[in-house]
């Protein structure tokens, strides 16, 4: 079946999988949902003999159609190799009563090489079968994570550039280090002063303005994204899940056709929107369990079925207090205009796209919008949580005095909400929870939460301890950083974002 793509809030316009990879975001603002969602054509039975490359290939040629076997095979063989750390790429571990798939064990030791790892490679094969002539300028905001696995999957690709933005102060010590020290000379990291959502937003109206992109086009240059909204991004982490439930039933731990909860932790919710896009294929799949840091919108949204950016949600379920933007020991979480969303939001109205843009206007013009009854009816898969700092702390320390393992904050959070999830439902479905990041990359909010007598201490000088108490060996990623120069030192306001694009491209 050839699958074909379009724009969230324009039905009509039909792109190939390689055209909406190459594109990234729709013209009109709005992101690439396939035409019809595939469903899976082999057993979990023949799936759990195969290896990660074998399952990354029988997931991902579901979605991206006009992908020859070659390419497609070719694109996999090239991203999963010995830029991870263990041959399983995506191991699982059991710990406190939970299964937490370690997704950190590529070369930036965070989720998002599960997916930048390949997308460079699905992008310059898509530019072949288009007979793309301009060079792909890929812009890309950061929470943290996304930045730095772009940079490296991208660095001195032939045929594209990378521009990075991201949060000054809106970072951990380490993934600002790992951004800023990126090698290449196609690539420039930029931070902004303002939060995530500022870049993000600048990053979409750079994409939509008209004017910008014709004078880009003259100079022989194409804008594409690396970020979650890029349909490219988010097929390969459909795949771990996949892969997860494989991995569950070969080592005799479900049956096939044993359902399993899943529990991410989601601020731009790419990573749970792949979970229900597996469900949707055919993955079985309880509940998936949405899990939010302090900047809690997603789980006011659930609860209410009241998308407000603006406004946080009482005890009463009122939105009735501002809401502020705060910074938390996981900042990839620290958003509160989850793009993903939208793509969600399409679905359960009936892959509607005049709904959809309405709401979207909504979001843009009011910072708020509410679903219909019908819509909020066809979220019954999903429930929501957040944890506060403390609550991240606690988990933290829990699980290390506990089962002796010890995760970074993002996963902590997914944790705290699991156990909540667990303690109110009575639900004992085994659980898959996403490991997003090594404990490494947020040494000292680890260490802080495990021994509060490292709270003057800095994350470099941590590291030593983090490794004698999780007796994990110190990542490639952290040794690297430790004495590299500083290549990147650009900070701007949101508004000259334009303005440090076109003097990158000269």
């Amino acid at each position: 079946m050839n699958i074909m793509y379009h724009s969230t809030r324009n039905n009509d316009v039909k792109l190939t999988a390689s055209q909406a990879v190459l594109k990234g975001l729709a013209d009109d603002g709005g992101l690439f949902v396939p035409d019809t969602l595939p469903v899976f054509d082999k057993s979990f039975d023949e799936l759990k003999e195969m290896d990660y490359k074998g399952v990354a290939y029988e997931v991902m040629k579901l979605f991206l159609t006009d992908y020859t076997q070659e390419e497609l095979k070719g694109c996999i063989e090239r991203a999963y190799d010995d830029k991870f750390d263990t041959k399983e790429i995506a191991p699982l571990k059991e710990a406190g009563g939970a299964y937490y798939l370690e997704l950190f064990h590529g070369s930036t030791i965070a989720f998002k090489d599960m997916a930048l790892s390949i997308l460079p490679h699905l992008m310059t094969t898509a530019a072949k079968k288009n007979d793309l002539k301009e060079e792909i300028v890929i812009l890309t905001a950061t929470s943290g994570d996304t930045g730095k696995a772009a940079l490296a999957g991208f660095a001195d690709v032939p045929g594209t550039r990378i521009a990075v933005f991201y949060p000054k102060h809106g970072v951990s010590k380490v993934q600002e280090r790992q951004m800023v020290t990126q090698k290449g000379k196609n690539v420039t990291v930029i931070g902004i002063e303002g939060n995530f959502d500022d870049a993000q937003t600048g990053v979409k109206k750079m994409f939509n303005d008209e004017a910008l992109k014709a004078e880009l086009k003259d100079a022989g240059f194409v804008f594409s994204s690396a970020n979650s909204i890029n349909i490219g991004r988010l097929v390969p982490q459909v795949v771990y899940y996949v892969y997860a439930y494989t991995r569950l039933l070969k080592d005799g731990v479900i049956k096939a056709g044993e359902k399993i909860n899943v529990c991410v932790p989601t601020g731009n919710f790419g990573n749970i929107l792949a979970a229900y896009y597996a469900k949707c294929a055919g993955l079985p799949v309880n509940k998936l369990i949405c899990a939010s840091n302090s900047n809690r919108v997603l789980y006011d949204f659930f609860k209410s079925g009241s998308y407000d950016k603006l406004h946080e949600m009482d005890d009463n379920g009122a939105f009735s207090k501002d809401r502020s933007f705060i910074l938390t020991g996981s900042p990839s979480m620290d958003i509160l205009i989850s793009s993903n969303l939208e793509r969600l939001i399409y679905h359960i109205a009936g892959d509607d796209d005049k709904k959809d843009r309405q709401l979207m206007e909504d979001l843009k013009d009011k910072g708020a919008y509410d679903i219909s009854d019908d819509m909020k009816a066809r979220l019954s898969d999903f429930c929501g949580g957040f944890a506060s700092e403390e609550d991240t702390a606690s988990k933290i320390a829990g699980l290390y005095k506990d089962a002796g393992y010890v995760i970074d904050p993002h996963t902590a959070v997914a944790g705290f909400v699991y156990d909540a999830y667990r303690k109110e439902t009575a639900d004992e479905t085994k659980t898959v929870i996403a490991s997003t990041a090594s404990p490494y990359k947020f040494a000292k909010t680890v260490m802080c939460a495990i021994d509060k007598k490292h709270a003057s201490a800095d994350d470099m000088d941590l590291i030593g301890e983090l490794n004698k108490i999780s007796g994990v060996k110190v990542p490639q990623a952290i040794e690297d950083i430790i004495s590299a120069p500083v290549l990147h030192d650009i900070v701007c306001e949101t508004e000259d974002m334009p303005k440090e694009v076109r003097k990158f491209l000269r």
